[in-house]
């Protein structure tokens, strides 16, 4: 198999790089790329059976639909094929929502609108993003294919409800996240209280410690005396029994002093008389 080069009928339209495209039935949608100055302008259409191409609408360079790397896609919406455009980057990267319908040969012109934050809508629920007035693109006429004007009241009647049901959800969590904010409030002033007494127990704590340890001191010595103590009452029968001695001893020697004195009385005054006879 191998490639090969049709020819290709239609508008001439510029190189480019980086584009995006989708096929819906014959075909080929074309959208923006990169081609080294404001981007590629043209949104482009190739009908692949007829390999006719196409210019269907040209936008200002810079736009965001002459971005490179943007992404398209088609989708069914109430039996029409829609096709979506979303991102891409000119020198800043772009966020924005555009979508086209295209319609059968005997149309007149399609047209083009812009969502700027419908993407990010759809992607959180969290976040609303307010929609810009729709912008409308006028497509160019073509010879060989001719859309008509298409009406997109309905699919502006869905996206209302959808965006309306997304500020609805929103008004819903900043309620929640205004209350869970009072929660964390209250919570925070708890635990600046308890952090505050829990300090004030610390400092009780210590000083209930530093009288503990005054405590054991004085136990500790009381404990010392209390075992000297212990030590003297064990020793008391002996110095009891050596005291009951010592009184036997005196009571023996003062009997023997008592007999031994009328002795000396008489020794004493015949010695006296001796001398003075």
């Amino acid at each position: 198999m191998e490639w090969s080069q049709p020819e290709i009928k239609g508008d001439l339209v510029t190189s480019r790089a980086g584009h995006a495209g989708v096929t819906i039935d014959e075909n080929w949608y074309i959208v923006g790329g990169g081609d080294n100055k404001s981007g590629a302008t043209e949104t482009l259409m190739l009908n692949m059976s007829k390999l006719a191409l196409s210019v269907l609408t040209s936008v200002k360079g810079r736009d965001p639909l002459a971005s490179e790397g943007l992404s398209v896609c088609s989708a069914l919406v109430e039996s029409e094929n829609i096709l979506v455009a979303f991102g891409g980057y000119n020198g800043k990267y772009n966020n924005e929502v555009f979508v086209m319908r295209p319609k059968p040969r005997d149309s007149a012109q399609p047209k083009i609108f812009q969502s700027p934050a419908a993407a990010a809508a759809a992607a959180s629920v969290t976040a609303a993003y307010a929609l810009t007035k729709s912008e409308k693109l006028e497509f160019t006429h073509l010879e060989d294919s001719n859309p008509k004007l298409v009406q997109v009241n309905s699919f502006q009647r869905d996206l209302s409800a959808e965006i309306n049901a997304i500020r609805e959800e929103k008004k819903v969590l900043e309620s929640s996240l205004a209350e869970v904010k009072s929660e964390n409030s209250d919570l925070m002033a708890k635990i600046d209280e308890t952090k505050n007494t829990y300090a004030e127990l610390s400092k009780e704590l210590q000083s209930v410690q530093g009288q503990l340890v005054a405590e054991r001191s004085r136990c500790a010595k009381l404990e010392a005396q209390i075992s000297e103590l212990q030590k003297t009452l064990e020793s008391m029968p002996s110095i009891e029994q050596e005291v009951q001695l010592l009184r036997r001893q005196k009571s023996a020697l003062e009997r023997d002093m008592e007999r031994a004195a009328p002795v000396q009385r008489q020794s004493s005054g015949g010695v006296w008389r001796w001398i003075g006879g």
